[in-house]
Order: C-alpha cells, then sequence, then structure tokens
C-alpha cells in the first residue's frame, strides 16, 4: 500500500466531492487549479513512500479485445450514463461498481429497469469517475497465465483514486506490482496507453513529459519489466484534445486493425492526427510484419457545427469491448449512425451499442474513460494472422495459428464454410513446432469462404477466434485450383472413374495434366474435365503445369476394394529434424524407424504388421506434408490373412448406417480396438477386458460422418484391420 506524508494531502483529499449517486460539480479529467496547485508535493510524498518491484520474468499485457471476465466502474458522477453502461455490459461480464452507497445505486438500477445480476458492489472510497486512468491494468504472469495487476501513479492528486488497483487487488485476491524505476515511481494514465497483446504498446508523448526525471530508455525498459512490452510506439501530443490521451482518437479493434478518428481535412487536430498515423504506419508493422487495417471515423462536431478548440471533442474512438459487446460513445450527432455502422462493419459478430455521452464529453471523456476492463483467468491465446487477398493460395488453403494455455491445448480446430446460414465444416488442427495449421479444401474461383478458429484447453474451455465466431468469421475469396470428384470427397475406388477440373480465376493458357503412369490417360491437356481411371497403387499427387506455373492436387486417396492397408508417416523437412534412415518418427503411441528417404527428400516410416514390411512399391503418398500420421492403402493381402488367423472377428452390417456390431472371439488377453479414417485421425477407442466368452461391442455409424474407416484390433502380440464403410 502507498503511505502519503503530507498532510496537505490528506486535508485536501478530505475537501474532494462527496460520492453520492448524483454527485454534483464531479472532478473532470484534466487537474483542477487547486489540483495544481499541490501535485508537486504529492508526487514527493509518493517518491518517498514507494519502492517497486516487478515480476520476476515481464508478463503479457492482452490486448482489450482478448476476453474478459469483468468491468469496473466507480459511482462517483455521469449515473444515468453509468446506468446505460452497466445495463449492457452485465450481459457480457461481471460488472464491479464501486461506490459508497450500495442501497441507493441498487435502486437507482432497478429503477432503471437493470437486473442486479452479473453485478458486484464493491465498497471502497474514491475521488473521481474516471477509472480508466487510475484503475488497475491486467496482465498475465510469463510462469503460468496467471492473472495480475499493475499500477501506476495517477497524474491527479487523488490520493483515495491512486488506492483502487490496491483495494481490487486485495477484493479479488489477485498479486499487484506498482511500476517504478528503482524508487522513482511511473506517472501514466490508462486513457494513455494500448498494447496489441503481442508485445507492443501504443501512447502519445505525456508518457515521457510527466516522468521527465526518467529517460526514454528507461521508461521503455520499465514498461517491459512490468507489462512485457517490447516495441513502445510513442506519438507527438495533439495541441487540442485537452488530455493528450491516445483514447480520444485511436484505438485497436484487433492485433491487426486501427480505428483512428478523422477531422475535415485541415481543421484542429487533424493534420496532427494524420501524421501521426503517418508516423505510426511508416515505421511499424502489425505483430505478423504485415501494415495495419485501418479504419477512419468521423469526429463528431458540435450541435453549432464547431470543432476543437471551439468545442468539445465528440469522440467515436472512447469505446470499450467487452468479450461479445462493444459499448460506444454517441452524442445526438447526425454522425453516430455512421459511426456505428463504421463499428459494425469493422466488428461482424459483435453486439454494437451506442451510449450518449454529450452529458460527459465536456470534463474530457466518454465511455472508454470511465470503465477500466479486468481480462479473464485462464486465457488461450490464439494468435492468428487472418488470410489476406496477398495471402490467398491456389488450390488448399493453410490456416495456421500459434495457440497457448498454461494448461496446454487439448484440441484445436479451423471451422469453415462458403454459406454461414448452411453451418460450418470442421477440421483438425495439427501442431507443428509451437503452430497448429490445418487446411481448407480447394474452393472454385470468386468462392467467398468463412472461416474461424477454435481451441479448448486441458481445463475444458474453449476459446473462438473472431472472439464471436461462429455469428463473426474471417474470410477470404479463393483463387480456385485442382478439384476432383466431390469437394468433400476424399477417396476413390480403384477402377472408378475420377473427374478431374482446373478452376482458375483467368485464362491460364496452356495448360498440361500429369496423372500418373498407372492413369489412363496418363497426361492431358485442357483446363478439363478430364476422366481418369486408375488401375493400381501409388504416388496421386496430380501435378499440372501452366504458363503461370504448376499446381498439385493433394490428399487424393485411393482404396483397394479388398480393403487391406498399412498404417505409415511420411515428413519432408520441418515435420521432424531433417530424419534419416535409422532415425524415428511417431504413430499411435509407438516409435516407428524411418526405412527410406527419396531422391526428393520424403521420408517413409512403415508400420509393421505382424513382421511383414511393406515396401515404397505398394503403399500410396498421402499429403505429403509436415510429419502428419496418415493411413495408406497397399494391395499385398498377406499381412491381413495372417492376421485374421490370430484374431477372428466379424464387422456387421457392412455398409453401415445405423448401429453396426463388431464381434470378437474369446480373448484371454484382452484387446484393444481403435477406429480411424481415411487420415489416420482415431474416432474411437476402446480397451476391452479379457474374455471366455464371444465379445460383442456395438456402436453408433450416426455419430461419424459418412465415409471409409478402419477398425483396427491387437491382443497385444497379434493386430488384425478392417475396412468399414458408414453410409
Amino acid at each position: 500500500m502507498r503511505y502519503l506524508r503530507f498532510l496537505s494531502i490528506f486535508i485536501f483529499s478530505s475537501l474532494f466531492i462527496s460520492n453520492h449517486i448524483q454527485a454534483q460539480d464531479p472532478l473532470p479529467k484534466w487537474m483542477t487549479e487547486e489540483e495544481k496547485s499541490i501535485y508537486p508535493d504529492y508526487l514527493e510524498s509518493l517518491m518517498l513512500s514507494k519502492s517497486g518491484k516487478a515480476p520476476d520474468t515481464p508478463p503479457r499485457a492482452p490486448g482489450e479485445y482478448e476476453e474478459a471476465m469483468g468491468v469496473i466502474v466507480t459511482w462517483a458522477a455521469y449515473s444515468h450514463e453509468l446506468r446505460e453502461i452497466v445495463r449492457y455490459a452485465s450481459d457480457a461480464v461481471m460488472v464491479y461498481i464501486i461506490t459508497d452507497n450500495v442501497s441507493g445505486v441498487q435502486n437507482f438500477l432497478i429503477n432503471g429497469g437493470v437486473s442486479l445480476d452479473n453485478i458486484t458492489f464493491v465498497q471502497a472510497p474514491f475521488n473521481s469517475v474516471w477509472v480508466r486512468d487510475y484503475g488497475p491494468q491486467s496482465v498475465y504472469l510469463s510462469d503460468g497465465d496467471e492473472l495480475a495487476f499493475i499500477d501506476w501513479t495517477y497524474n491527479r492528486p487523488r490520493p483515495q483514486d491512486n488506492q483502487i488497483p490496491d483495494f481490487m487487488a486485495g477484493f479479488l485476491g489477485l498479486p499487484i506490482y506498482d511500476m517504478a524505476y528503482q524508487t522513482t515511481p511511473v506517472t501514466a494514465t490508462g486513457g494513455n496507453f494500448m498494447a496489441d497483446g503481442h508485445g507492443t504498446g501504443f501512447s502519445s508523448k505525456l508518457i515521457l513529459t510527466e516522468n521527465s526525471s526518467l529517460t526514454e530508455a528507461q521508461i521503455d525498459q520499465v514498461f517491459y519489466e512490468y507489462k512485457g512490452i517490447e516495441t513502445y510506439i510513442k506519438m507527438d501530443e495533439l495541441p487540442y484534445d485537452n488530455i493528450s490521451h491516445l483514447d480520444m482518437h485511436m484505438k485497436l479493434l484487433d492485433d491487426e486493425t486501427l480505428l483512428v478518428g478523422e477531422f475535415p481535412t485541415g481543421i484542429s487536430d487533424g493534420p496532427y492526427i494524420e501524421a501521426n498515423l503517418n508516423y505510426l504506419l511508416s515505421n511499424y508493422n502489425t505483430p505478423y510484419g504485415r501494415p495495419y487495417n485501418v479504419v477512419r471515423v468521423p469526429m463528431a462536431p458540435s450541435p453549432t457545427g464547431n470543432y476543437p478548440p471551439n468545442a468539445h471533442y465528440r469522440t467515436y474512438t472512447n469505446s470499450v469491448i467487452l468479450n461479445n459487446v462493444v459499448l460506444v460513445p454517441t452524442y445526438g450527432s447526425y454522425l453516430d449512425s455512421d459511426a456505428l455502422s463504421i463499428y459494425e462493419e469493422a466488428m461482424p459478430g459483435y453486439q454494437i451499442v451506442g451510449i450518449n455521452m454529450n452529458n460527459v464529453i465536456p470534463a474530457s471523456g466518454a465511455i472508454h474513460c470511465i470503465t477500466r476492463e479486468i481480462a479473464a483467468n485462464d486465457p488461450i491465446f490464439i494468435a492468428h494472422a487472418a488470410i489476406r487477398p496477398e495471402d490467398v493460395a491456389m488450390g488448399n488453403q493453410k490456416i495456421s495459428a500459434y495457440i497457448t494455455n498454461a494448461s496446454g491445448i487439448d484440441k484445436a480446430e479451423v471451422f469453415w464454410t462458403i454459406d454461414p446460414d448452411a453451418g460450418f465444416n470442421s477440421l483438425d488442427m495439427v501442431l507443428e513446432n509451437d503452430t497448429f495449421y490445418a487446411h481448407i479444401p480447394v474452393q472454385s474461383c470468386e468462392t467467398e469462404v468463412f472461416y474461424y478458429i477454435s481451441a479448448t484447453n486441458n481445463n475444458g474451455k474453449t476459446i473462438n477466434r473472431p472472439f464471436v465466431a461462429p455469428e463473426g468469421y474471417y474470410t477470404y475469396t479463393a483463387l480456385g485450383g485442382i478439384s476432383g470428384f466431390n469437394a468433400d470427397q476424399t477417396s476413390v475406388v480403384v477402377g472408378e472413374t475420377v473427374t478431374f477440373n482446373l478452376e482458375y480465376c483467368s485464362d491460364p493458357g496452356d495448360v498440361t495434366w500429369i496423372f500418373g503412369a498407372d492413369a489412363e490417360p496418363a497426361e492431358a491437356t485442357g483446363t478439363g474435365p478430364h476422366q481418369v481411371q486408375y488401375s493400381s497403387f501409388g504416388g496421386k499427387d496430380i501435378m499440372v503445369s501452366y504458363d503461370g506455373g504448376y499446381l498439385l492436387k493433394e490428399n487424393f486417396i485411393l482404396v483397394n476394394e479388398e480393403g487391406s492397408y498399412l498404417l505409415i508417416i511420411e515428413t519432408k523437412g520441418g515435420g521432424t529434424t531433417d530424419p534419416e534412415p535409422g532415425s524415428y518418427l511417431y504413430a499411435y503411441d509407438s516409435e516407428v524407424p524411418v526405412t527410406a528417404v527419396d531422391q526428393d527428400g520424403w521420408s517413409h516410416a512403415y508400420w509393421l504388421i505382424n513382421g511383414i514390411e511393406h515396401h515404397e512399391s505398394s503403399f500410396m503418398l498421402l499429403d505429403l506434408q509436415e510429419n502428419t500420421i496418415l493411413t495408406a492403402v497397399f494391395d499385398d493381402l498377406t499381412g491381413l490373412q495372417d492376421m485374421e488367423e490370430s484374431i477372428r472377428y466379424m464387422v456387421y452390417p457392412n455398409p453401415a448406417q445405423d448401429l453396426f456390431t463388431v464381434s470378437i472371439e474369446p480373448q484371454p488377453n484382452g484387446i484393444e480396438l481403435m477406429i480411424v479414417d481415411m487420415h489416420g485421425r482415431l474416432i474411437e477407442h476402446r480397451n476391452i477386458a479379457s474374455s471366455h466368452g464371444e465379445i460383442l461391442e456395438v456402436f453408433d455409424a450416426g455419430s461419424i460422418p459418412a465415409g471409409i474407416y478402419f477398425i483396427r484390433l491387437s491382443n497385444g502380440s497379434q493386430t488384425a484391420t478392417h475396412r468399414l464403410i458408414v453410409q
């Protein structure tokens, strides 16, 4: 806690406004003349008493658009505006109301039709309503994602306000760290700081002005140690905004999108905002090394058409994002509807709510200034560079994301569709190093694709990105590629006719197709469609060359009608560390030796069935990328026959539509049963106890998509496998 040493400070604090439900003459965001007169002594008292200790390692400061568990408001003034904030915020997060008159605030809310659900009342002393500036700032400690608070010295001599972070940390049982450089407190305000969640911070140069005893390098070091800010962007102060707070004209909507206020050309702070924006865009990129998306929103004039310095600063950027709800200030201006529409277009799927702040803005603040969000516990961090037009690939579209959580990630998925009203398809994401990825299948030229990412941690918590998915999502326009059979079909039986077509967004010129030596025809020309029959197994990457380059059709799987098969792993380059013959890959809890590396660098590891090793001529190359467990098909039935002599079983009905049964003869040592799909993904796993009678295991085929699956049975020494068709 901070211990104030000067009697004048206490005398001054006693003269502050009394905290009533409808307080009179509330303190403004700026410093009053009386406050200016005692501010130097106030700061000296804090310097004498304060010694900061940073977290052991730099934490992570989340972006305001990340998941929140709560929001704080201080009931010191502007009761009607606060009531509207609470009305909508309580639908999204827990609202913590700091007040000295709990019953009075409760009655005021109830009389205004606001439910008290999801509201917590906190009795604590305070001086003003501007909790954004003095309230606690959330960070995640690096040794386990633990939520903690950071506090700086509020740049106003308002001692009770300055105590709120300590009080809330104690109330919520969270650790708190006071920002200081050695014994020098760092002075700052929440309205003049924003973070992107990736280690970049933004402020006006007010942060330098108010900490003139420190060098810029020392300030940067403090923000790194206490908030994990590695890149601290500071922009020139504006001449007319009165308080030099960034939130009066700029806001991060996500880690790559800046919402920036815009005055009419040459008016008020307009030229200075443009200069700051040009400086930022010319010198800095998003966390993914790309230019920022910039969304412009107008600055509203006064009812008489004036702008600062001849009117108050009517800004639409002073909003707050609380999970799926965005509260935006309005002013009864003809521009209000335009501003709300800009938010709706920039943040699809979010609930955009306008709240009139005409009564508050004369004090140089709006919604952001009188709220302070609290980040969520157990955060799942998803970093994803949304697909931009220049990132769209011909063929399958790779979607990748860095996903992390202290408890670990149990599952990550990409959900995609070409029609959100019809629902989304799911794709399991594969983990490689620190990145999860999946491929959205090729879509026709100019098709709009909608997608989002979902991650579930080992605590059972699920988070989507965008947060509001599936109501909101990312989009890209497909460039086409090679399409074969049906868009959602993944396999075809040998001997069946397959139709391939090249869908391309402009004339590709001369086109040559290469289907392989076991295909009829082996080659073709033109964009298609081309009908092809395959007579044997082998590599099934279809190559198309044209004057603009070449394409590959991946994931093309042939199935032997007899249903024999082999499990393999294949990788190239980054899937493992330069695999060589004799090294190991990993499949179904077993180490499998790498048996070959071909001239193109592909490594092949074979799953041994009953001691029979199958060679290159008898397996197919499937999705030859990035260390993926696959199911492949071979045409040597010897292994299957030997296995069936050891484990006797039946699968019926097959094909199956509803229920199907696996009947197994008695097994003295028990048996392991697995069902995998054509990509080797585990669908069902059962460990069955030993039995002296027939074993009957019943499954619901209706719970899995139609397709081809493999049932694998193992008693510890022998293995048997059977193909299952689900219709």
